[in-house]
Protein backbone atom coordinates (compact mmCIF):
# COMPACT_ATOMS: atom_id res chain seq x y z
CA UNK A 1 0.00 0.00 0.00
CA UNK A 2 2.86 2.26 0.40
CA UNK A 3 4.44 2.02 -2.35
CA UNK A 4 0.70 2.95 -4.42
CA UNK A 5 1.16 6.38 -2.92
CA UNK A 6 4.61 7.07 -4.43
CA UNK A 7 3.89 9.19 -7.66
CA UNK A 8 0.42 7.78 -8.32
CA UNK A 9 -1.51 9.30 -5.65
CA UNK A 10 -1.52 13.73 -5.55
CA UNK A 11 -1.55 15.42 -2.32
CA UNK A 12 -4.74 16.53 -1.24
CA UNK A 13 -4.25 19.45 0.48
CA UNK A 14 -6.67 22.07 -0.99
CA UNK A 15 -5.93 23.37 -3.95
CA UNK A 16 -3.11 21.17 -4.39
CA UNK A 17 -2.57 18.01 -6.60
CA UNK A 18 1.47 17.36 -6.78
CA UNK A 19 2.28 13.62 -6.90
CA UNK A 20 4.36 12.02 -4.27
CA UNK A 21 7.57 11.45 -4.03
CA UNK A 22 10.31 9.68 -1.39
CA UNK A 23 9.57 10.15 1.76
CA UNK A 24 11.18 12.49 3.94
CA UNK A 25 11.33 10.71 6.90
CA UNK A 26 11.47 6.84 7.21
CA UNK A 27 10.82 5.37 10.71
CA UNK A 28 10.41 1.31 11.61
CA UNK A 29 9.66 -0.76 14.60
CA UNK A 30 8.39 -4.27 15.04
CA UNK A 31 5.27 -2.99 14.89
CA UNK A 32 5.45 -1.55 11.15
CA UNK A 33 6.50 0.98 9.20
CA UNK A 34 6.08 4.73 9.24
CA UNK A 35 7.06 6.84 6.26
CA UNK A 36 6.59 11.00 6.11
CA UNK A 37 6.18 12.71 2.93
CA UNK A 38 5.63 16.69 2.65
CA UNK A 39 4.70 18.13 -0.55
CA UNK A 40 6.46 21.46 -1.74
CA UNK A 41 3.17 22.96 -0.91
CA UNK A 42 3.87 22.44 2.76
CA UNK A 43 1.74 19.81 3.41
CA UNK A 44 2.64 16.19 4.96
CA UNK A 45 1.13 12.63 4.49
CA UNK A 46 2.24 10.19 6.77
CA UNK A 47 1.47 6.29 5.88
CA UNK A 48 1.55 3.34 8.84
CA UNK A 49 1.85 -0.21 7.22
CA UNK A 50 2.10 -3.23 9.79
CA UNK A 51 4.23 -6.06 8.53
CA UNK A 52 3.00 -8.57 6.71
CA UNK A 53 3.43 -11.36 9.39
CA UNK A 54 1.14 -9.38 11.34
CA UNK A 55 -1.93 -8.92 9.44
Amino acid sequence: MIQDLRGANACDADGCDRALTEPQLVFETDAGRREAYECPCGAVTITVARPESSR
